[in-house]
């Protein structure tokens, strides 16, 4: 065999090992690949709330000028099956935590209206999701449950913009709560009139988990 036929059979057998090394190295990768936790049809997903990166602000209408405040999350979990739409868990707010920025009319929020000492917690414990959640990207849907404000259940549906990425959620919300008509109590004043519905725009993220492990 001439010099020159060898030299090429070795310089064809060198390539395909290094082919074969490639493909190999690639499909390696591939697999210990960090996967995003998609639905897939059976799964589940399970939203873990991070309280501290998460935030409710509201504002009161009254005659005389808009009231701003803030509330505080305790804790959430959120299970849903993106397929069939069926949820479960809860998301708690602290109601001893609302802050107008006012130490008299903080003082009357909690001591007459909230009750706060009485009733700590408000939740919203979810049942169903209204709507198509992509498996990443952004999803408009409705969020329907029960809210327990003030110790009595109401039903309730919440529009949210939610984004899922990766291993993280985020979501943002705007709603209104009429506070008077589920019987607390009006804090107006002779001088001060206020509205009958308090506006509530909340922004939440945290982990999310599917139930397939990923």
């Amino acid at each position: 065999m001439k010099p020159q036929t060898v030299l090429g059979l070795m310089r064809t057998r060198v390539a395909s090992l290094l082919s074969a090394a490639l493909l190999l190295a690639a499909g390696i990768a591939a697999a210990h690949a960090p996967q995003a936790p998609t639905a897939t049809p059976g799964s589940e997903l399970t939203l873990g709330l991070d309280p501290d990166k998460s935030e409710v602000h509201w504002t009161l209408d009254t005659t005389l000028h808009t009231v701003h405040g803030t509330f505080k999350f305790k804790s959430g979990q959120l299970q849903f099956d993106p397929n069939s739409g069926k949820a479960s868990g809860e998301i708690i707010v602290a109601a001893t935590s609302g802050d107008s920025g006012n130490d008299g009319r903080d003082k009357k929020m909690h001591g007459e209206v909230l009750e706060s000492s009485r009733f700590q917690d408000i939740v919203f414990k979810a049942d169903r999701v209204e709507g198509k959640v992509a498996p990443s990207g952004n999803s408009k849907v409705l969020v329907h449950g029960v809210l327990t404000l003030h110790g009595a259940d109401h039903e309730f549906g919440v529009p949210v913009q939610a984004e899922l990425t990766g291993d993280r959620w985020t979501a943002t919300t705007k709603f209104t709560i009429p506070f008077l008509k589920w019987g607390l109590k009006n804090p107006s004043s002779w001088l001060l009139k206020v509205k009958p519905d308090v506006n509530l725009e909340i922004t939440m993220t945290g982990s999310v988990k599917s139930s397939s492990g990923n």
